[in-house]
């Protein structure tokens, strides 16, 4: 059972909502301090252009008047006229706000930078726990025009920006945990179905699906899931076949030793029977001989380990090997075998190889078909062909030809049902391909190779060496 926190619904709650906070973060952080500043900032400015252009106005009205509508302009709560003293203090000879005291104003430091500078000044100043923002500007008469603006409205729209925004986090967060959960439980509960589905495959249970309708990776994983399934139960059918088959083919031949072993015990055989028993057990341990040799071939290709070495050949002189290597079992079984040349050419491919791929497709010619039918070995520069004119293979049956242990009905029902679909590996990891061109009256089986000069050309191959002689040296 896992622990609260490290549940995927968890993680990802709190990741969304670690993502949330510090995005709001960084909202708060580039926003309040900002808004607050430029608020701030404005305010000075607008106090700024006024003191400027009251600076530079000419007025016969009284000074109070004139300071009154000189704060009405700048949008200012006070305005004050100081008369510089001697002493290098001010003195306050218009006060716009009559109902507070004007004493704290003679140490304003906006306007005593304002009265030593001679210049126009700006400044925050706090007075009574309230903030205002002050501009001082000297005038013509040497006198010091005081504008003082309250930014508690301004701070308290700030204040109210920040607790809006606290509370839309909260609120976002509190719906990212909300979202989060929800969608990684749904997410979890998906990937919970791939685990169970992946308990009951490696359980051996092939039969139920996997099934997810999502549309994005997980739903992707379950489909790859699925025809993992697939190919697995394909895998354990096709072992399951496999030692059936193999038990079957290995206990036939040894039940048939074993049969004229007891046979040959006893005493009353005469020489005839006793050698005709002994040429039938020989042809059984062949037999076994040959399958227990096609289960290796097979089991290597199965498991990667069967070494492929390619150099340039010659078809024409792999076709006259074969035809010599075979011709006597082909006459012991009456079947005429001839080596035919349309054309040379030069394929890459592994000479053990071919040779052994060309065994098994004149081996299925001779056990396969009636004493008397013809077979030839057709050499045509990148394929080499074995032809026969036996009855032919019927079209429903001409791929199954090269599944494994599997035999159709002929004159001998011997082998193994592996030679063929050996000989079509060997020739795909070689770089070619085996097909079978079958009518009636004529069984054809195709080989066809690289080319030794194309695969020199891109690197794949090493130098070529002429070869055209080596059948007529040995």
């Amino acid at each position: 059972m896992l622990q609260p926190f490290r549940r995927v619904g968890a993680r990802l709650s709190l990741a969304l909502a670690a993502v949330v906070a510090g995005a709001l973060a960084v909202v708060w952080v580039a926003l309040v301090p900002t808004l607050q500043n430029r608020l701030v900032t404005g305010r000075l400015v607008l106090l700024a252009q006024s003191a400027r252009q009251i600076e530079r106005a000419e007025t016969s009205t009284p000074a109070r008047d004139f300071i009154d509508d000189a704060a009405r302009t700048a949008d200012a709560n006070r305005a004050v006229l100081f008369r510089p003293t001697a002493s290098g203090g001010l003195r306050v000879i218009v006060d716009t706000h009559r109902a507070s005291s004007s004493l704290n104003l003679v140490r304003d430091p906006v306007a005593l930078h304002a009265a030593r500078a001679l210049a126009l000044e700006k400044g925050i100043v706090t007075r009574d726990g309230e903030p205002f923002a002050e501009v001082a500007v000297p005038d013509r008469y040497g006198n010091i025009l005081l504008y003082a603006a309250s930014l508690r409205a301004t701070l308290e729209n700030v204040d109210l920006v920040r607790s809006r925004l606290i509370w839309a986090g909260l609120i976002a967060l509190g719906l990212a945990v909300l979202v989060g959960w929800g969608a990684a439980t749904a997410f979890a509960r998906r990937i919970r179905r791939l685990e169970r589905a992946a308990d009951r495959i490696a359980g051996g249970d092939f039969l139920h699906p996997v099934v997810d309708l999502g549309r994005d990776e997980v739903g992707e994983l379950a489909v790859a899931f699925d025809r993992m399934r697939v190919q697995l139960a394909q895998l354990d059918d096709a072992r399951r076949n496999f030692i059936a088959n193999a038990s079957h083919e290995l206990r036939t031949p040894i039940f048939s030793v074993g049969g004229f072993l007891e046979l040959l015990r006893e005493d009353d055989l005469d020489p005839q029977t006793r050698a005709e028993f002994v040429e039938a057990m020989a042809e059984q341990m062949a037999r076994l001989s040959k399958l227990a040799a096609d289960l290796l071939d097979l089991s290597r290709l199965d498991a990667g380990g069967m070494r492929i070495e390619p150099e340039p050949i010659r078809l024409d002189v792999v076709a006259h090997d074969l035809g010599e290597e075979l011709g006597a079992l082909a006459a012991r079984r009456d079947h005429p075998l001839d080596v035919v040349v349309e054309s040379r050419g030069t394929a890459f491919a592994d000479r053990a190889r071919v040779l052994q791929v060309g065994r098994a497709l004149v081996d299925n010619a001779l056990v396969h078909t009636p004493a008397g039918t013809h077979v030839w070995l057709v050499a045509d520069g990148l394929t080499l062909r074995v032809e026969d004119d036996g009855p032919g293979i019927p079209a429903e049956h001409r791929e199954q030809v090269f599944t494994r242990f599997t035999r159709l009905e002929g004159t001998r029902a011997s082998g193994s049902g592996l030679g063929l679909a050996i000989a079509r590996e060997l020739a795909e990891r070689m770089g070619g391909e085996l097909r079978l061109d079958a009518r009636r009256g004529r069984t054809v089986f195709i080989l066809t190779l690289p080319d030794a000069r194309a695969a020199v050309s891109t690197g794949n191959g090493g130098p070529l060496r002429d070869i055209s002689h080596e059948h007529a040296a040995r």
